[in-house]
């Protein structure tokens, strides 16, 4: 495909933008347009279950950039305006409002919807946090909650955890892991971390799925789970929580369901594309002729791993959306990277780069848990490595990360100029 003369990007994310802005690094001169169903300019979301929630940060502050860089883009942007369908053989894109924008490239960076639970919506003071918006008004009752609980311990809803108990907040983490982003962690690192919360007086429910709420004149006050009651008894007292049948009813002012993101493809059902957990792409982030994926919404082929691979943070959305505008401009790179992410909770910066898996072996090859630095290495059962994480040793984690390139690089492609693309 030769270059296209107008790219349509569907989404004004940190992944949307990046796309804009390495095309205009690469001299592209065509033009562009940005769409995005939020108002207000493109914004970091990581800082929104930490700094902003907390108040150290003004919304502002999480603006990627001012006004004035947004406007030597020379892009157009239509913001709070919403994709509503896209029909992908002639790249076409209608909106809420009715309009309808064709491109001879279209971008898709639509990120991700808030899941929700069955059963934990509808009353008053419960809350998801996905946008700025969220944040602030997620802040607003944190500052008058005193029983917060949060659903869900993953990665965001351990950050809310830390965030909401450095503000003073009683808080209870319960999710069906055994501890805290167990998935991510792996069993050894994931229960360091469970200490560090418990440390810092978050009450830890593990094993404890949610099935509903508790209310009372339309407003939530507890609960209930599932789980396990067996580590809770000592505190029951203290707080007024209460056993019931094989869980227990968590008293709470405030809940905030942390429960994982849905890819927002919602709108493309009808579009042409193949949709499973994410757009679904080959190895270049294409998801179909002139039309691109990037950020939490793609699920791409990784060409090192042999799989196709959806990724969830900020690093991502940055590498991917770069790859993308090169693959337009017709350079034909596969995105294989060594995935990574990074949290700070209590204190503690944990980085991890490619993907451990909870069966991995792990030792410790730099530091020591009992200095609160470290370096672990994770390896497969022949012993190679499939990832590294640093707690609070960020260079020291990143040095031994390049001894992952080898397994999650692509195999060389043939160079014969018949070899079909």
């Amino acid at each position: 495909m030769s270059t296209p003369s107008d790219v349509l990007v569907v989404g004004a994310s940190a992944a949307g933008l990046a796309v804009t802005e390495s095309l205009r690094r690469k001299s592209y001169r065509g033009r562009i347009t940005l769409l995005g169903e939020e108002a207000g300019a493109p914004y970091d979301r990581p800082p929104l279950s930490k700094q902003v929630l907390a108040g150290t940060w003004e919304a502002e502050r999480t603006q990627l950039r001012t006004r004035d860089v947004l406007d030597a883009l020379d892009a157009e942007l239509v913001l709070g305006e919403r994709a509503v369908a896209l029909d992908a053989a002639t790249r076409t894109v209608r909106t809420g409002s009715g309009a309808e924008l064709r491109a001879e490239a279209v971008v898709l960076a639509t990120g991700l919807h808030a899941r929700r639970l069955p059963g934990l919506s509808g009353a008053a003071g419960v809350h998801v946090l996905r946008t700025l918006d969220d944040a602030g008004r997620l802040r607003e009752e944190l500052l008058k909650a005193e029983r917060v609980v949060v659903v869900g311990d993953g990665v965001l809803g351990a950050e809310i955890a830390a965030t909401a108990r450095l503000m003073g907040a009683d808080v209870t983490l319960a999710g069906p892991q055994t501890a805290p982003m167990r998935a991510q962690l792996g069993d050894d690192v994931a229960q360091l971390l469970a200490a560090l919360h418990s440390e810092h007086g978050v009450r830890l429910r593990p094993d404890s799925p949610v099935d509903g709420l508790e209310t009372a004149g339309g407003r939530v006050t507890g609960v209930r789970t599932v789980g396990d009651v067996r580590t809770v008894t000592d505190v029951r007292a203290a707080v007024g929580d209460r056993p019931v049948g094989g869980g227990e009813v968590l008293r709470a002012d405030l809940v905030v369901e942390a429960v994982g993101g849905i890819p927002a493809t919602d709108w493309l059902t009808d579009s042409g594309l193949v949709l499973r957990d994410g757009v679904v792409c080959d190895s270049r982030c294409r998801a179909a002729d002139g039309v691109y994926a990037a950020g939490d919404v793609a699920r791409f082929h990784h060409e090192g791993l042999g799989r196709s691979l959806r990724l969830e943070n900020r690093t991502n959305a940055t590498e991917q959306a770069t790859l993308v505008a090169a693959n337009i401009l017709g350079e034909d790179r596969p995105y294989s990277p060594v995935p990574y992410f990074w949290t700070d909770q209590f204190g503690v910066r944990i980085q991890v780069y490619g993907l451990p898996a909870p069966t991995a072996t792990v030792r410790i090859v730099e530091g020591a848990v009992e200095q609160g630095r470290f370096v672990a290495r994770y390896a497969d059962n022949e012993d190679r490595p499939v990832a590294v994480l640093g707690w609070n040793m960020p260079k020291q984690a990143r040095l031994h990360s390049q001894h992952l390139l080898g397994r999650y690089a692509p195999a060389p492609r043939p160079t014969s100029a018949a070899t079909p693309r």
